[in-house]
């Protein structure tokens, strides 16, 4: 139950510093993003004392060691991968334009023999 009421809260901290935002039109627009960008920090921290977001930081820990561990492609490597998805595209695009243009001719001589019957 205590978790709930600490995400209401942080709800709430979010919500109220939006309101601030409009609320206080008049002032700079630096003031105000600031007064939402605290806001914001201060629910994550709110949030981060509960057990659900704990959860949420243990995962996200994990899932940037995960990422650390992928082999990430060479620069050469991804350039021959979009060259290859480009000449694909194009192969694609040109074979669907000559069908296009099939079918359209087909149809346009039904009609002209439509018209003659």
């Amino acid at each position: 139950m205590l978790d709930k009421i600490k995400i209401l809260a942080a709800v709430l901290l979010v919500i109220a510093g939006i309101a601030a935002f409009y609320f206080f039109g008049q002032q700079s627009i630096l003031l105000r993003a600031v007064v939402v960008i605290v806001s914001v920090i201060a629910a994550l921290g709110v949030v981060l004392t509960s057990q659900p977001g704990q959860a949420a930081w243990e995962f996200a820990k994990g899932s940037r060691m995960e990422v650390r561990k992928v082999i990430w492609p060479t620069r050469r490597e991804t350039a021959q991968g979009t060259l290859v998805v480009i000449v694909m595209v194009v192969i694609v695009g040109l074979y669907l334009w000559l069908v296009d243009v099939a079918l359209f001719w087909a149809i346009y001589d039904l009609i002209l023999k439509a018209r003659q019957v």
